[in-house]
């Protein structure tokens, strides 16, 4: 057993994570003595870490497999669908299933099929991949789930997916000029949508969503909040539990979107740069066992992975300091919520298991990809 977690597992990713998870929870329960938030992360922690592990010991070379990952697919789009029949509604958003106590997000897990099955989809396609049909039919299998998403309406896990599909083409061989032709042709129509379709109180709340600060009375208050907190933090912090902001309640959503600014009022300047670090290590490590990656699948999950993680870990800090629009996304391994840590866990979890047979195996299965074998 002992030999096989040596072999399976690489630590340096694994105790990357436990620090950053380890952050969240003592984040949330500093303001509270009694706190829900608090007792139930600490359970999706041990069960998120606990299926990493466990997931190390798999094969995953089943889910090169075009019917498994089509399967996959379908049943999470139909999760997807579900939602407007029997999800559950909050704050105006239709974005997860009660299951008795707990939550649960489809949206999450939605993430990782879409990167195993553009991993799956670039990895058969790289001989012609200069073709520009291929933008165009990778864009549908992420267009599928990006409509169903934003319909809910969840922009910032929208988001995440077309920064999945926009990241996966660039790393997969794609023409960057047709590429280009094609983000030319979105940006003219987004010009002429602007100045001939929008009216003037629709540009302003465009204007207002982009850059929140720009209206910290209303819409812009919890990015004004945020940023308060995060430069009250200074160079050493607050300490634990002396977070005016959260403590107060000025901070909203400490536990879950604001999490990293509760975090920088208490830790301060030497905090985030340590996290910064956990953070960065995790990406790189990510990143060393997809280039290693027994074929062209494992090594295009590797990297789709990191991109997940990367979009998700930009978009949350630019919205805690007021440079991007708040959207809910969550801190990876960080912030509150058992469908995004158990996602992220099963994702490093399923990369895990590749390293079984990356190295043993990397010049055949390379040879018989290419061959398509």
């Amino acid at each position: 057993m002992i030999t096989l977690l040596r072999r399976n597992i690489d630590w340096v990713l694994f105790l990357s994570i436990i620090p950053i998870i380890g952050a969240g929870l003592i984040t949330m329960n500093s303001f509270s003595p009694d706190n829900h938030f608090f007792d139930r992360q600490i359970a999706w922690a041990g069960i998120s870490l606990f299926t990493l592990v466990l997931m190390s010991f798999f094969d995953f070379r089943f889910l090169r497999r075009t019917d498994i990952l089509v399967g996959l697919f379908l049943l999470s789009c139909a999760a997807l669908l579900g939602l407007f029949a029997i999800g559950h509604e909050a704050k105006g958003s239709k974005s997860w299933f009660e299951l008795g106590g707990f939550s649960f997000q489809p949206s999450d897990p939605m993430k990782l099929v879409l990167i195993l099955i553009l991993s799956k989809y670039f990895s058969r396609r790289h001989i012609d991949i200069a073709n520009i049909k291929h933008i165009a039919i990778s864009g549908l299998y992420a267009v599928v789930p990006f409509i169903l998403v934003l319909l809910e309406p969840d922009f910032g896990s929208a988001m995440v997916m077309f920064f999945i599909w926009l990241g996966m083409i660039m790393v997969s061989g794609i023409s960057k000029k047709h590429l280009f032709l094609v983000f030319t042709v979105g940006v003219i129509g987004t010009m002429l949508a602007w100045a001939f379709l929008f009216q003037p109180y629709q540009k302003a709340r465009i204007i207002t969503f982009l850059n929140p600060l720009t209206d910290i009375r209303g819409s812009g208050y919890n990015a004004y909040q945020s940023t308060i907190a995060i430069g009250s933090g200074e160079v050493f912090g607050k300490g634990v539990g002396y977070g005016t902001q959260s403590r107060l309640k000025f901070l909203p959503e400490y536990q879950t979107d604001f999490i990293f600014s509760a975090f920088a009022e208490e830790w301060g300047l030497i905090g985030v740069i340590l996290l910064f670090i956990l953070y960065g290590i995790i990406i790189w490590r990510i990143l060393a066992n997809a280039v290693v990656g027994a074929t062209n699948f494992e090594m295009l999950y590797g990297m789709g992975l990191a991109i997940f993680l990367m979009t998700h870990f930009v978009i949350n800090i630019g919205m805690n300091i007021g440079i991007l629009p708040v959207t809910g996304l969550t801190a990876p391994f960080m912030s509150y919520g058992g469908s995004h840590l158990l996602t992220e866990s099963i994702g490093i979890g399923i990369l895990m298991g590749m390293r079984k047979y990356n190295r043993a195996t990397h010049r055949d299965s390379m040879k018989n990809e290419f061959l398509g074998i």
